[in-house]
């Protein structure tokens, strides 16, 4: 839209099909969304309109909300979903907090997709094999490009937590400050767009899949999460002697109950299972332990005010108003059912099985069509909308033969 357009309230409209369009493009069966395909229309959050830094001809970003024409929010809107979790907190007096660590990789152009991968060519003439996870010299050549994005974060009012080599190759990983749901989820959006726009004007690829590359750790969407009081901001994980509450124990009970059935909204592509399947600190389960990254939720170290649980289910290519949709959603079901967790793991252990998860889309998608409990938080028109898009993308999946099939089934007898 043009600036005059949008600065005269000009309304902007959207086909309600869009918001089930599929990966490559296609879209569903149009009953999903309506059979006229009628118009939503775009409203724009006025705290989310945004000039571009790094476009050399001035343009704007403004996040909005997908609204029926007669005003109420669309129930195919993932943000919208997410901010009918909040209300549904708010009701009860409470305020859900979170943060996000979003995992990411910075490749070379990889212009033959049947190539993998590379890391882009360093100061030294190498390109980087894995050895530099943590190391404060690791990103060499990457320097003017990280540096492009943080003045780029700055101009988009995006605060920096810690930014970090981690331990894939040329693996990098951000940790934005906690606060308001919606916000966050509005921040890891913004980021994930400047990381790939800022990354084309360097001549390199950023790539958000949650496993690129084989035999390297994959690529996680850790969600944060606490509930404090509203007015008073107090952490009601804690109590007065700085020991776990009921609301605490309620939360991660809600958290166990929905795992399994929202694998599909946290792990959303084939490629989440690539991940999921190689366990390595992205644990495919819904135990949970104090500081244990092999638990699906761990509480991590912490003083009582800052008390949480983190989620280490879904990947970096999740959708965030999803995720963090469903993650509190599930927490809220559990404090409003007083449902109690299983017992806290500890060190090395195997899942039990019914904490254990979905091992494929496929799987996935199959517990998501039987939950009642996705269908009740949000609503039957979303949860068969998005399983009707999500088979679409398993089906182009199945359609094409890999080059493992080829290279390792041909010589069969």
């Amino acid at each position: 839209m043009t600036a005059e357009g949008f600065l005269e309230g000009r309304r902007l409209q959207l086909a309600r099909g869009v918001l089930l369009q599929c990966i490559m493009g296609g879209y569903p069966a149009a009953r999903f969304y309506g059979s006229d395909d009628g118009d939503l229309a775009l409203v724009a959050e006025p705290t989310q309109i945004h000039r571009l830094p790094w476009s050399d001809d001035p343009r704007a970003l403004a996040i909005c909300d997908a609204d029926e024409l007669t005003g109420e929010s669309s129930n195919l809107s993932t943000r919208g979903q997410l901010k009918k979790v909040i209300a549904r907190y708010a009701a009860r007096g409470l305020a859900p907090v979170v943060a996000t660590e979003l995992e990411f990789f910075v490749f070379a152009p990889n212009t033959d997709p049947t190539q993998p991968f590379r890391p882009p060519v360093g100061l030294d003439g190498r390109r980087e094999d894995g050895q530099s996870a943590f190391s404060i010299s690791s990103n060499n050549g990457l320097r003017p490009f990280f540096n492009e994005v943080y003045k780029c974060m700055a101009a988009l009012g995006l605060p920096r937590d810690t930014f970090m080599h981690e331990m894939g190759v040329s693996q990098f990983e951000i940790n934005l400050l906690h606060g308001d749901p919606l916000l966050l989820a509005d921040q890891t959006f913004l980021f994930k767009h400047l990381l790939k726009e800022v990354a084309l004007k360097h001549g390199l690829t950023v790539v958000c899949m949650a496993k690129p590359l084989a035999h390297t750790p994959g690529s996680s969407m850790h969600i944060h999460q606490s509930i404090v009081e509203v007015g008073s901001g107090k952490n009601l994980f804690s109590d007065a002697n700085g020991e776990p509450t009921a609301m605490f124990r309620h939360f991660v009970g809600g958290q166990q109950a929905g795992m399994a059935d929202f694998t599909a909204l946290f792990a959303p592509n084939v490629n989440s299972y690539q991940r999921l399947c190689h366990p390595y600190a992205s644990p495919n389960n819904a135990c949970w332990s104090h500081d244990n990254r092999a638990a699906g939720l761990r509480i991590p170290a912490s003083a009582p005010v800052a008390r949480r649980v983190e989620n280490r289910l879904p990947g970096a290519d999740a959708n965030p108003y999803l995720a963090i949709a469903a993650s509190l959603a599930a927490g809220l079901h559990g404090i409003e059912h007083e449902l109690e967790p299983s017992e806290e793991i500890q060190g090395e252990f195997e899942s039990p099985d019914n904490l254990s998860l979905p091992c494929t889309l496929h799987a996935a998608l199959e517990r998501l069509k039987r939950s009642q409990l996705a269908r009740e938080l949000f609503g039957q028109e979303f949860i068969e909308g998005y399983i009707a898009s999500k088979t679409m993308e398993l089906t182009s999946f199945f359609d094409e033969i890999t080059p493992w099939e080829r290279r390792v089934l041909a010589a069969q007898a």
